[in-house]
């Protein structure tokens, strides 16, 4: 049985520490602003303050999924040193990166036929997805063999939750999910909506409140509702955030409190500049472990 190398996309929004611990190798997205193409890169091509500063000034970002070639330069390297590879992707729900994923395992696994490419559809996003990659790392390195973590995942991927809120509405309106009259309105109101990830690994506008510490507070609620073992859940619980870390720590001191079986404090990451081009500034997102996920 030979060895394998899990490997994932730049969008699960977890630290570069964390990967370079876990030996994740990294597939990246791109994004172009301002005419000039950039990897995304965790801030290192651009600082994050600086990349959200724009867009709040009114600077649009476009992104782009990796092709198969990029996917190929990543894996072929790990396959020619006699390893396998275990790819959790981006949600096809919000990306077509998985299907550039899975041309490039068809062509490498006619290429190579001693070592293998697999991919896993995480149907999940941001931080979230950089949950569902943290416990498949967890998995390999108690022992697990590819094919019992790729079950494992299989299995287990809708348990992923993702709840999150925005307090600036500019960027739903730019990119066609409200109206400029919504948006206008929305931002007088104060009004942040509450949207979550299906089944499908969709984005889902679930409810509006006014506010955002009426709307942080029903997010957590939404992990009292649906976390494993609801007040007694001791698993991990991660938060992501564009550009509004002081919101994200309100939240993450609200769910700390309530939930004192914690597997250690909640982790608060940076949304990246790929999810973040589409979010905008002013999110926050929580990701816990929970009753399988449903439409």
């Amino acid at each position: 049985m030979s060895d394998y190398i899990i490997t994932c996309c730049s969008t699960a929004d977890m630290s570069v520490d964390f990967f370079q611990e876990n030996h994740i190798p990294i597939v990246h997205f791109h994004y172009t602003m301002e005419g000039k193409e950039y990897e995304d890169d965790f801030g290192k091509s651009m600082p994050l303050d600086l990349f959200y500063n724009k867009i709040k000034e009114g600077a649009a970002s476009t992104t782009s999924q990796p092709n198969a070639e990029q996917y190929m330069e990543v894996w072929e390297p790990i396959l020619l040193a006699g390893k396998d590879v275990l790819h959790i992707s981006l949600s096809s729900g919000i990306s077509g990166a998985y299907n550039s994923a899975c041309i490039a395992r068809e062509m490498l696994n006619e290429k190579y036929l001693n070592n293998k490419v697999t991919v896993v559809d995480s149907l999940a996003a941001s931080s979230g997805y950089g949950l569902l990659v943290t416990l498949a790392a967890e998995k390999k390195k108690s022992g697990s063999t590819l094919e019992e973590c790729e079950k494992w995942l299989q299995d287990n991927k809708l348990t992923i939750h993702h709840w999150f809120f925005s307090t600036d509405l500019t960027s739903y309106y730019r990119g066609g999910r409200i109206s400029a009259t919504s948006a206008a309105f929305g931002t007088i109101l104060k009004i942040c909506p509450l949207l979550n990830v299906n089944h499908e690994g969709k984005l889902i506008p679930r409810d509006k409140y006014r506010g955002k510490k009426k709307v942080s507070e029903e997010m957590v609620k939404r992990m009292e509702q649906f976390a494993k073992d609801r007040y007694d859940y001791s698993g991990k619980c991660y938060l992501s955030h564009s550009a509004c870390y002081e919101d994200a720590r309100l939240v993450a001191d609200m769910i700390e409190e309530k939930f004192p079986k914690l597997d250690g404090k909640v982790m608060i990451n940076n949304i990246g500049t790929v999810i973040g081009s589409h979010t905008g500034p002013g999110t926050v997102a929580l990701y816990f472990v929970g009753d399988e996920r449903k439409e």
